[in-house]
């Protein structure tokens, strides 16, 4: 059995008050249960800059942390940049690569995403790889060429065994922020093809769905049986609605 795994993440948004307070109500959700019955694992994306913050605001809840982004260099002359070991060192378990704004307005290539995949895992960080196609994509029925190729990329970097140790994040890039989501068919599709291309290195690998992931959709696409939980954009900045989303995947 795969325990699920909820993601929140939260982009650039908020101030150090916000991701306290959103922290905070997370924990007392969360503390209100029995671990015993915590059966599905929640992680927080906040910005960089709050990561310390958060960390010391969830610490003992269960509650895990990441990072949105990190360099795919150790150290060294990057101006702005931070690196796998620092993100480790702000209590950091997991880190998002290759999510679709950094691919889109960031130009980050597959072979980008493949060399900070590597070095996340070199640091001791579990990577979210997000792959997904965009609308003109899958209206010419590119989506599993399109999202097979990026992990693609990823194995031919770091091998099949380390892409299986990893976490992948099916987002369809039309349904990022739109209100518009993949129908659970539609995600089960890709999921199973992703499934189907890990082969059985693969089994136990957790597989998310994003885009436009809300409380009143979440049951029927973690219901599916390759979709493990969800990587949630806009929601998880409200307390009680990504709560809500997490107990879907129970």
């Amino acid at each position: 059995m795969i325990k699920p795994l909820v993601a929140g993440n939260w982009k650039m948004h908020g101030n150090t008050e916000t991701a306290r307070h959103l922290a905070a109500q997370l924990v007392a959700q969360w503390s209100d249960r029995p671990v015993a019955e915590r059966s599905v694992e929640m992680v927080l994306f906040p910005p960089s800059v709050h990561l310390s913050l958060v960390k010391g605001a969830v610490a003992g809840s269960g509650i895990a942390v990441g990072a949105q982004n990190l360099s795919q260099h150790g150290s060294g002359a990057y101006t702005g940049e931070i690196s796998g070991d620092m993100l480790v060192d702000q209590g950091c378990d997991y880190v998002l690569v290759g999510h679709s704004e950094r691919r889109d307005l960031f130009g980050e290539s597959s072979a980008t995403v493949a060399e900070k995949f590597k070095a996340a895992q070199s640091s001791g960080l579990i990577p979210i790889l997000c792959v997904g196609e965009t609308l003109r994509q899958r209206q010419q029925e590119q989506t599993v060429a399109v999202v097979t190729a990026q992990i693609k990329a990823v194995i031919d970097c770091v091998g099949m065994h380390n892409v299986c140790r990893a976490v992948v994040a099916y987002e369809p890039v039309w349904a990022i922020g739109t209100g518009e989501t993949a129908s659970p068919e539609q995600a089960q599709q890709v999921h199973r093809a992703i499934r189907n291309q890990l082969g059985e290195v693969g089994l136990s690998t957790r597989l998310l769905y994003g885009g436009s992931v809300k409380a009143s959709n979440a049951a029927e696409l973690f219901g599916q049986p390759d979709i493990n939980g969800g990587l949630v954009g806009g929601a998880s900045l409200e307390a009680i609605e990504f709560f809500n989303i997490v107990k879907r995947a129970e």
